[in-house]
C-alpha cells in the first residue's frame, strides 16, 4: 500500500474528503469560505449591537447598526448554505427557511428604520397618521417587497428554487378555481381557529390583539382590507408555503414540511410581541401561535396538494378578510368581538 505523498488529497484513487458542515467553524474546504467568514461575523456583531441597542435605549445601534450587519450576515449566510449544500450535492441546494426567515426580519427592521423617518416626516407634513390605516398599507408593501426581494436574492438568485417550482403561475382560469376552492375552507377554519382561540384565552387570561384594528370607518376597512387581504396573503404565501415548505420538503417530506412550516409562519406572527411582564409575554405568545396554527396547517396542505400557490392565497385572503369584516361589524355594532 502507497501512503499519500504530500500535496495528494486522497492518494490516486481515494475518495475525497468530506465537505466541512454547518456546524463546523473552519474555513478550509469551504466553497465560499469568504461568505462564510462574513455571514458569521456580521451576523453574531449584529445581533450583538442591536441587544445592546435594546438594553441600552441606543436606537442608532437597535434599528439601523445591528439590523443593517445582521442584515449583511444572515444574507452572506444564506448564499454560503446555497454553494455549500449544492458542493455536497445535497437534495435541497438552497439556504434554510430559518436563516432566510432572520433576514427577513432584520432586513424588515432596517429598511423600515430607515424609510419610517422618511415617510413619519411626510406623514406628518400632510397630516396623515402614520399609525393609521393608510401607514398600515404603506408598512404592508414595503414588508411585501422585502419578502420578495429577500426571497429573489437568496433563494430564485442563488438557483435553488425558481418562482415556478414554489408554485407561483400564471393567473388564468385555473387559478381562479384554485382560489374559489381555497376561499371555500376559510368558514371551518375560522370556526376552528376561534375554538382554539377561547380555549386558549381560557388558559393564559390574555387577548392576542390584532395587527389591524378596526378604525370604526368604512374608509378604513376596505384599506386594511388590500392590506390584510391582498398584499400581506400574496407575500406570507411566497414565503412560508411556496418557498419553505417546497425547500423542506425535499429533505424531510411533505407532512414534516407542512407542520415545519406552520410553526414558523405561527412564530413570524409574534417576533415582535409586547407585554409588560414575562408571564404576559408567553401567553400572547401562547395564543398567537396556537390560533394561527390551524389555518397554517390548512395552507401548507392546500399547497401541497394542489401544487400551486393561489389556492393558499384564496383561503389566506378570505381569512383575513372575513375577520377583519366581523372586526369592523363588531365595533360599529358596539358589540365586543368574541375572544
Amino acid at each position: 500500500m502507497t501512503l499519500p505523498r504530500d500535496g495528494d488529497e486522497e492518494g490516486a484513487d481515494g475518495p475525497p474528503p468530506a465537505r466541512p458542515g454547518a456546524s463546523v467553524f473552519t474555513i478550509e474546504g469551504r466553497a465560499a469560505p469568504g461568505l462564510f467568514v462574513v455571514g458569521w461575523l456580521a451576523s453574531i456583531l449584529g445581533l450583538s449591537l442591536a441587544v445592546i441597542g435594546v438594553l441600552g435605549g441606543s436606537i442608532l445601534f437597535a434599528f439601523f447598526v445591528g439590523p443593517g450587519l445582521l442584515s449583511l450576515g444572515l444574507i452572506a449566510g444564506a448564499g454560503n448554505q446555497a454553494l455549500e449544500r449544492r458542493a455536497r450535492g445535497e437534495p435541497y441546494a438552497g439556504p434554510s427557511p430559518f436563516v432566510v426567515f432572520g433576514a427577513i426580519v432584520a432586513v424588515s427592521y432596517f429598511v423600515g428604520a430607515i424609510l419610517g423617518v422618511v415617510l413619519e416626516g411626510l406623514f406628518a407634513a400632510a397630516g396623515i397618521d402614520v399609525s393609521g390605516p393608510i401607514g398600515q398599507l404603506i408598512g404592508g408593501l414595503l414588508t411585501a417587497a422585502v419578502f420578495l426581494a429577500v426571497i429573489r436574492l437568496t433563494v430564485v438568485g442563488t438557483g435553488a428554487v425558481s418562482w415556478s417550482e414554489m408554485g407561483l403561475r400564471r393567473f388564468d382560469r385555473t387559478a381562479v378555481s384554485e382560489l374559489v376552492t381555497g376561499a371555500a375552507f376559510a368558514v371551518p377554519v375560522i370556526a376552528i381557529t376561534v375554538v382554539v382561540g377561547l380555549v386558549l384565552v381560557s388558559i393564559f387570561g390574555v387577548v392576542s390583539p390584532s395587527p389591524l384594528p378596526p378604525t370604526g370607518q368604512l374608509s378604513g376597512l376596505l384599506v386594511q382590507l388590500v392590506a390584510g387581504a391582498i398584499v400581506a396573503p400574496i407575500a406570507e404565501e411566497i414565503v412560508f408555503r411556496g418557498f419553505a415548505i417546497t425547500a423542506w420538503r425535499r429533505t424531510i417530506g411533505d407532512q414534516r414540511a407542512i407542520v415545519r412550516a406552520a410553526l414558523l409562519f405561527a412564530l413570524a406572527h409574534v417576533v415582535a410581541v409586547e407585554a409588560a411582564s414575562f408571564g404576559e409575554a408567553i401567553g400572547l405568545i401562547a395564543v398567537g401561535m396556537g390560533t394561527r396554527l390551524p389555518v397554517a396547517w390548512a395552507l401548507g396542505v392546500l399547497f401541497v396538494r394542489t401544487g400551486s400557490l393561489w389556492a393558499p392565497i384564496g383561503l389566506h385572503a378570505v381569512f383575513n378578510g372575513l375577520l377583519l369584516t366581523l372586526a369592523h361589524v363588531a365595533q360599529t355594532s358596539g358589540t365586543a368581538p368574541v375572544g
